[in-house]
C-alpha cells in the first residue's frame, strides 16, 4: 500500500502519473494474488487440454455497455505477465459505448485464455467504480461540490478503486488512516472533560505533531457541535463533516460557517444517493463524499472477443469398445 511520508496532491496529477504513483505497486501484488487463487499449482487445465503449446490467438477486449473506462494499464500489466502483446485503444477516463474496443490482445492462446478472467475482473470492477463516479460528478454539474470517495473500498485493492474513481472525475479524499485525520465520536471521547473545541484543538496539535497529514477534519451531527468548531482560530480544522444532516440543516450550516469562519470547507456525508445528491450539493457544501462509488459499484460489462479461428490440439480418435452403448 502506498504510504509516502508526504503526500502528493493525487488529485492535481494527470491520470497516468497518478497510475504510476498511487497504484501501480498495489496493482503488480492484487495482480499476482489473482493469478495464484485462479490458476492454483496445476495452471489452467481446461486450455490445455484443448489447444496445443503452438496455438497463437488475437483477440480485442470489448465494452457490451455505456461507461467510463478505468484499469486498461492493470490489464496491460495482466498481459505482460503472460507474454502478451496488448494494445490500448481507449485510455482510463474515456467515455466507452456499447461495442467499443478498449484493447488488443495477441500471443500464445494458452496464455490468452488462462488470463483473461483476470484482465476482465479488473477492468469490470473498477470501470464500474469510475461509471458510477462520473454519474454522481454529473449530477452536481454547475453546483460548487465536488464527489469524493472514501475508504469503503474493497480490502487490498484501495489505490486501485480510488484511481478508478478519478477516471470518474471524482475527488480523491484521504487514502488511509495515514494521510489525513477525521475525527469522530470515538476519538474524542478519549479527551474526557474538555470541551468539543478544547478537544479538537487537542487532538488537531497531537495529529500534526505526529505525521505531515493532509488535512484535519471533524464530524458533527448537529449544529450546535458546528457552532463549537467554528469558534476555533483559524488553522486548526481545514475541514467539517456533516453527518446524516437534511437539506435545511445543510443549507444552515453553510450561512453559519460563511458568516463564522468561511477558509474552512464543509463536507456532506450520508444518505447520499444519485437521486439526493443534486439537492445535498445545492445547500453549497463544498463536498460530498459517497462511499456507494466504491462499495456499491455495478461491474460494467466488458469481454474478450476473439477474432481468429485457432486450432484445437490433435486428439487421437476413441476407440470405443464394440459392447459400448453408442
Amino acid at each position: 500500500m502506498t504510504n509516502p511520508s508526504r503526500r502528493p496532491d493525487w488529485n492535481a496529477l494527470p491520470l497516468p502519473e497518478l497510475f504510476d504513483a498511487l497504484a501501480r505497486a498495489d496493482a503488480e501484488r492484487a495482480i499476482a494474488a489473482a493469478l495464484a487463487e485462479d490458476l492454483g499449482d496445476a495452471g489452467d487445465v481446461t486450455t490445455a487440454a484443448c489447444f496445443g503449446d503452438d496455438a497463437r490467438g488475437r483477440a480485442r477486449i470489448v465494452s457490451r455497455a455505456e461507461g467510463v473506462l478505468a484499469g486498461v494499464r492493470v490489464a496491460e500489466m495482466v498481459a505482460a505477465r503472460a507474454g502478451l502483446s496488448f494494445r490500448v485503444l481507449v485510455e482510463d477516463g474515456s467515455p466507452i459505448g456499447r461495442g467499443t474496443p478498449v484493447a488488443a490482445v495477441e500471443g500464445p492462446l494458452r496464455a490468452l485464455l488462462s488470463h483473461e478472467r483476470t484482465m476482465l475482473n479488473f477492468l469490470t470492477l473498477l470501470s464500474g467504480n469510475a461509471t458510477l463516479a462520473a454519474q454522481f460528478v454529473a449530477a452536481v454539474r454547475g453546483t460548487r461540490a465536488r464527489i469524493c470517495d472514501t475508504r469503503k473500498t474493497v480490502p487490498g485493492l484501495r489505490t486501485l478503486q480510488k484511481y478508478a474513481t478519478r477516471c470518474g472525475g471524482a475527488t480523491l479524499h484521504r487514502i488511509g488512516l495515514f494521510d489525513g485525520v477525521i475525527l469522530k465520536d470515538n476519538h474524542l471521547a478519549a479527551f474526557a472533560g474538555i470541551s468539543l473545541a478544547g478537544r479538537v484543538r487537542a487532538a488537531a496539535e497531537r495529529a500534526r505533531s505526529l505525521a505531515p497529514v493532509a488535512f484535519i477534519e471533524c464530524e458533527v451531527d448537529d449544529l450546535s457541535q458546528l457552532d463549537a468548531l467554528l469558534s476555533l482560530e483559524r488553522g486548526v480544522l481545514d475541514l467539517i463533516l456533516l453527518d446524516n444532516m437534511d437539506a435545511g440543516m445543510l443549507t444552515e450550516a453553510v450561512r453559519r460557517r460563511d458568516r463564522a469562519q468561511a477558509a474552512v470547507e464543509l463536507e456532506a456525508s450520508g444518505g447520499v444517493r444519485l437521486d439526493t445528491v443534486r439537492r445535498i450539493a445545492s445547500s453549497g457544501v463544498e463536498r460530498i463524499s459517497v462511499g456507494a462509488i466504491t462499495h456499491s459499484a455495478g461491474a460494467l460489462d466488458l469481454g474478450l472477443d476473439l477474432e481468429i479461428d485457432v486450432p484445437a490440439i490433435d486428439v487421437p480418435p476413441i476407440d470405443v469398445p464394440r459392447d459400448h452403448p453408442r
